[in-house]
């Protein structure tokens, strides 16, 4: 799993975006809470935003150079799925560097 401390060389930014209460958002949730610290621990200066919302349906959203977005729709997903969309999201941002 070294491509976690890649999240600051291959993002600018990272979104996650739940509703606090919907079941679809549970697993979203889930996610935040397993892996929030490891992630802000091995990447601390960069921004990993959370965003909570009454009714909106789960997404990531991660943000590269040059303003370009890339966004993952989560409902439905597990956690160990919600962790591999995002490991493709680290490396979609080290093949727009190439």
């Amino acid at each position: 799993m070294a491509w976690r401390s890649q999240l600051s060389r291959n993002l600018k930014e990272l979104r996650i975006l739940f509703c606090q209460t919907s079941p679809s958002s549970a697993f979203a949730r889930s996610f935040v809470e397993e892996n929030y610290k490891d992630l802000k621990t091995l990447n601390p200066k960069f921004p990993i935003l959370i965003r909570e919302c009454r009714g909106i349906e789960p997404q990531i959203w991660a943000r590269y150079d040059m303003g370009v977005e890339r966004g993952i729709r989560l409902e439905g997903l597990t956690e160990p799925q919600i962790l591999k969309a995002l490991e493709d999201l680290v490396k979609a941002g080290a093949s727009l560097k190439a």
